[in-house]
């Protein structure tokens, strides 16, 4: 009996001492520190900003009536009348489409405010719409609350309509339009600015009062995010392509910088700066048609499925946020070809990061910090944000590989760094096992908030991060994913003469087209050897296989007018550096470039169509290569029917935004002419600087 008391007693002490070992070392664990921060870190505000990813952006105001993306301020307000405005429409199709917030453009350059200022009038208040009792602010900050979704405000400073612009008054009647909007429509996440000022022919320069405008901001809204080329919240990314550079650091160095002409370069504001003073992190903003107003001709031209996965992955899968544009039409509502595109775009991401396939799986690393669990691997695979793995101080560099357990089909991988303590990570290549040995999948540079490598479809049971950082790293989280495999997508070209051949890109494939606009079916028109389209216009082709099952995205190309007849003048040659030939061989990629000579001599070119032509519109694109400050700004164009006497149909014409977003131009002519010659001259280019011009394509578009 003495001898099973003993033993009782025994146990029951072994046990208090376990139970007392065991809380002392998970009393030690807890006593380990966390890393000290690195470099500049978020706000909690700018971080529960990250979080948000993909939000939608509304443009909308004359511009949508007039077919303009700048309007010049001198529009009368009663050409602002839609006829069907619904702002839960809106709401609704960017809650189904995932996205988290709307930003609209309350005040866009031509002055024009979608709610009845008290210090313009230039407003809704003046338009014929709801008699002008309307608000299109009211309706849309209660739609968005009513759909959960933030809501979010652009002003423009720029105002070519208000006739205070360019004095000394201007900048407190602009931070009263501010205090108006941001008091009275209750909590905005974000305000949108930008740099423009006094762009296009003879405009007024303001100097901007900042500091005033950021302080009503953040008197009303202390907890908005403020965008614009320099933050402080958040960064313009560089371009309004929507992409992020492969590195992309959320730090930037802002001193001596400003906004608009101002800024940073553009390579920097894509890239960041390692190691930079402030946290500004970057915004990837792009429309899911060619311009950011809503136009008829675009009805046909909103951006594939294919073109929007690849923007995901560019701006969300490299530590941007995504702001994707989509206008509203003449209705004043989306129109239903971009809400089907973006319920596309919806299932194709939940489709794809549905199930995590490294969910509660091990992770093998070289060091924990302090052998503390609260900074264990586990935290690596347990889908949450706030947890995370880090290691001693010291210790920069770490090989982690990820067991999952068995041979699985994988083809996206996501990393994601706990931010709150600054962006470590510089450098990371990704291995996987193939049955005998680790083979190199992808190198890359910067992790960030969420970076998301996309690959063809490995079958792997260990995935091995080599990473290399500036401090100790600390990652949140390590995902895999198999994301549905998409049939890839027809590649249209044409030959100068007009000669179109598609190819399929897949194996036992039927490619399918038209050329009346819609969208090619199984039934449609087979592709089966390359056809004749030296008129132009639009050709949309669709791969399928599986006897019509299965089926790509649409791929869409537009063509101007066959330019084989085309012919320029001598002059046009003799003041080159490339050959002219590339202003209209049919390809964007060929650029004609004036010579850098520092000369002055006439900035034009002119060809000879070689017939007459019935012509009512012209197109210019821009080159995507180093000359880009040549690009055209401001311009003069004529046509002629002998090459002699010339006639000016645009007069000060400007391409507004392509210094921002190089795109083709299309410019529309007051009416119809007969021409054999046109010529293009240039009176301004996107770098005030450059002495040359840059033309990738001129065309003219079908009748």
């Amino acid at each position: 009996m003495m001898k099973k008391n003993s033993l009782l007693i025994f146990g029951r002490k072994y046990i208090i001492l376990s139970l007392f070992l065991f809380v002392a070392l998970e009393s030690r664990s807890q006593d380990i520190l966390p890393p000290k921060p690195y470099g500049a870190i978020p706000t909690d505000n700018q971080v529960e900003w990250q979080k948000m990813e993909y939000y939608m952006f509304i443009h909308f105001g004359p511009n949508t009536f007039t077919d303009k993306e700048w309007g010049d301020g001198s529009e009368d307000p009663r050409v602002f009348n839609p006829t069907n405005l619904d702002t839960r429409q809106w709401a609704r199709i960017a809650k189904e489409a995932g996205m988290k917030a709307i930003i609209i453009t309350a005040k866009h350059h031509d002055g024009f405010c979608l709610w009845p200022s008290e210090f313009s009038t230039h407003t809704v208040r003046e338009s014929p719409w709801k008699d002008g009792k309307g608000d299109i602010l009211k309706e849309l900050s209660e739609a968005c609350k009513e759909y959960g979704l933030k809501f979010g405000v652009y002003l423009s400073p720029w105002d070519r309509n208000h006739p205070d612009y360019g004095t000394s008054k201007y900048n407190q009647i602009f931070a009263n339009t501010l205090q108006e909007v941001l008091s009275n429509y209750g909590e905005v996440f974000e305000q949108w600015f930008d740099g423009a000022n006094g762009e296009g022919p003879n405009g007024k320069i303001q100097k901007y009062d900042w500091p005033l405008f950021h302080s009503v901001v953040y008197k009303n809204q202390p907890n908005a995010i403020i965008f614009s080329d320099i933050g402080p919240g958040t960064r313009w990314i560089g371009n309004e392509s929507g992409i992020a550079g492969e590195t992309n650091w959320s730090t930037l160095n802002t001193e001596g910088f400003g906004l608009g002409k101002l800024a940073p370069n553009q390579k920097v504001l894509n890239t960041g700066n390692e190691n930079g003073q402030n946290w500004i992190p970057g915004e990837a903003d792009v429309s899911i048609r060619p311009g950011w107003f809503y136009s008829p001709k675009t009805d046909n031209k909103v951006k594939s499925l294919s073109q929007l996965l690849n923007i995901y992955y560019s701006s969300v899968g490299r530590n941007a946020n995504l702001l994707l544009n989509v206008p509203v039409d003449r209705r004043g509502l989306i129109h239903p070809n971009d809400s089907t595109r973006l319920m596309e775009f919806r299932n194709v991401i939940d489709a794809t990061f549905k199930s995590n396939l490294a969910k509660g799986k091990k992770v093998l690393v070289p060091n924990t910090r302090g052998n503390a669990k609260k900074y264990g691997a586990q935290n690596l695979t347990d889908e949450n944000f706030d947890t995370y793995w880090t290691v001693d101080d010291g210790i920069n560099n770490a090989t982690l590989t990820l067991d999952l357990g068995k041979r699985t089909e994988i083809n996206r991988l996501v990393l994601e760094e706990y931010i709150p303590l600054g962006q470590r990570i510089k450098s990371f290549s990704v291995d996987y096992w193939n049955g005998d040995e680790f083979v190199e999948l992808d190198k890359q540079t910067t992790v960030g908030y969420k970076r998301i490598l996309t690959f063809s479809t490995i079958k792997t049971d260990k995935i091995r991060i080599n990473i290399v950082a500036n401090a100790a790293p600390i990652l949140s989280e390590i995902q895999v994913y198999k994301a549905p495999e998409i049939i890839e997508s027809p590649v249209l070209s044409r030959t100068k003469d007009g000669l179109i051949s598609i190819e399929s890109g897949s194996t036992d494939a039927m490619v399918t087209y038209t050329t009346d606009g819609t969208d090619p079916t199984f039934q449609s028109k087979r592709f089966d050897k390359p056809f004749n389209f030296r008129k132009g216009g639009i050709i949309k082709s669709r791969t399928f296989i599986n006897n019509g099952k299965d089926f790509s995205d649409v791929v869409m190309a537009e063509y101007d007018m066959a330019t084989d007849k085309w012919k320029s003048s001598e002059n046009s040659k003799s003041v080159a550096d490339t050959d002219v030939q590339n202003a209209f061989d049919g390809n964007s990629e060929t650029t004609w470039v004036t010579k850098k000579s520092g000369e002055p001599y006439s900035q034009e070119i002119s060809i000879d169509m070689g017939e007459m032509l019935t012509i009512g519109s012209f197109t210019y694109t821009p080159s995507l290569s180093d000359s880009q400050a040549g690009n055209i700004y401001k311009y003069n164009f004529y046509v002629s029917d002998d090459g002699t006497k010339w006639q000016k149909i645009v007069s000060n014409g400007l391409f507004g935004n392509i210094k921002n977003n190089p795109i083709k131009q299309t410019v529309n002519f007051d009416k119809k002419y007969k021409a054999r010659f046109i010529k293009l001259e240039s009176l301004s280019q996107v770098d005030e600087k450059a002495d040359w011009i840059s033309i990738a394509e001129i065309g003219i578009k079908p009748e």
